[in-house]
């Protein structure tokens, strides 16, 4: 019975051994397939939650979008941006009759402008440029003279204000030409941060930025179609929330470029163009510009800079000289742009010295004082 007791556990230990040896196995088993499972749960688990945070990332920013104000924002804390739909509306559908008095007058006093700038066959492009320049030219920055004139002080943030008076605040410009662009059936945005504002438009699908204010005392088209990139330079906004500008066709230097040959060409050009008068010139060349002719053309405006600011030139001219470097319509293609602004052109407020009128007004005060008239007007009789 012992050997029969004996056989017997030796029998049963094999068996045990398998069956500890099966459980340790279904053991490792679920154990590899909770971690399996933990994993995948830590896994989905990040990546749910970094599906919610774009989520939250692209709701935020459409939120931002949405509640972008153009229409009731106030710039500087003080100049509030305000409609003109009613306005463009009216013009557009011949039907006025439920504009308000101001509203008309501005209505009256904005399509004698288009009537006068614009006409039939223009290009939407020509057409916003002719707003532009008309603006530049017409709408200062203040009322042009020393004394106050109570019949003149209109409200140089809005349309009416702005024609009527002739002098604006950067909200001023910026809803003026917004109004005549959709009076012209052009979309039209005003871009703002808290202290300035300025226009983008939209051009055969294209957007470009408009800044008049920022043009209105310098020579023109320095801040007229400029790209995100153009603009950047000097003007910071919230881009997330209006649209790309990234077009370089409407640009004053792709528009305005003159081809020549090479970069040495461009002396002779700038020599031919001068006048006396302020001028912006744009040159693009026939083949692409390689880094020896960039930097030829970097020591070329240098030397244009000293002869032009200098007193070199025969006529005794001398001109504020800057030179930028604009993207073309290609991807490597760059336009050399130039901005001569003539010191002898600036415009002098209210008579002429030389006129009878303003010679008897200085002799009058001079006599008055005791004093040389020349002294007043720096000029001999």
């Amino acid at each position: 019975m012992d050997t029969e007791k004996t056989n017997g556990r030796k029998g049963r230990g094999p068996a045990i051994l398998k069956a500890v040896g099966a459980g340790a196995l279904a053991l490792c088993l679920l154990a590899s397939l909770g971690l399996n499972i933990y994993q995948a749960a830590v896994s989905g688990r990040k990546t749910a939650e970094f599906e919610d945070y774009i989520l939250e990332r692209i709701a935020e920013e459409e939120k931002q979008e949405n509640t972008y104000i153009e229409d009731g924002y106030l710039v500087d804390g003080r100049y509030e941006i305000r409609s003109t739909v009613r306005i463009s509306d009216a013009y557009l559908s011949g039907d006025d009759s439920q504009l308000s008095r101001e509203e008309r007058e501005t209505l009256k006093m904005a399509s004698a402008v288009l009537d006068e700038v614009t006409e039939d066959g223009m290009t939407d492009y020509e057409k916003e440029e002719a707003v532009y320049l008309w603006m530049v030219k017409n709408i200062g920055q203040g009322t042009g003279g020393t004394i106050s004139r109570p019949e003149t002080d209109f409200d140089a943030t809005t349309p009416h204000g702005v024609l009527a008076g002739r002098f604006a605040v950067c909200v001023g410009y910026a809803t003026t030409f917004r109004l005549f662009m959709n009076m012209l059936g052009l979309e039209c945005h005003i871009v703002h941060n808290e202290y300035h504002s300025w226009d983008l438009v939209e051009l055969d699908g294209d957007w470009y930025h408009v800044d008049i204010y920022g043009d209105s005392t310098r020579t023109p088209y320095g801040n007229f179609n400029m790209t995100d990139a153009l603009a950047r330079g000097n003007h910071a906004w919230d881009e997330s929330a209006l649209p790309e500008a990234k077009s370089a066709k409407y640009t004053p230097a792709v528009q305005k470029a003159v081809e020549l040959d090479r970069v040495l060409d461009v002396p002779a050009a700038v020599s031919g163009a001068l006048d006396g008068k302020d001028a912006v010139l744009y040159y693009k060349f026939k083949e692409p510009l390689t880094d020896e002719d960039m930097t030829a053309a970097d020591y070329m405006a240098s030397l244009l800079e000293t002869v032009l600011n200098g007193g070199y030139l025969e006529d005794g001219e001398s001109y504020y000289f800057q030179a930028s470097w604009y993207p073309g319509e290609g991807e490597d293609d760059w336009i050399l742009g130039l901005t001569l602004e003539s010191y002898a052109s600036q415009d002098e407020p209210g008579l002429d010295n030389e006129s009878p009128e303003a010679q008897e007004i200085a002799e009058a005060v001079a006599v008055a004082f005791g004093l040389d008239p020349a002294l007043l007007t720096g000029e001999g009789w």
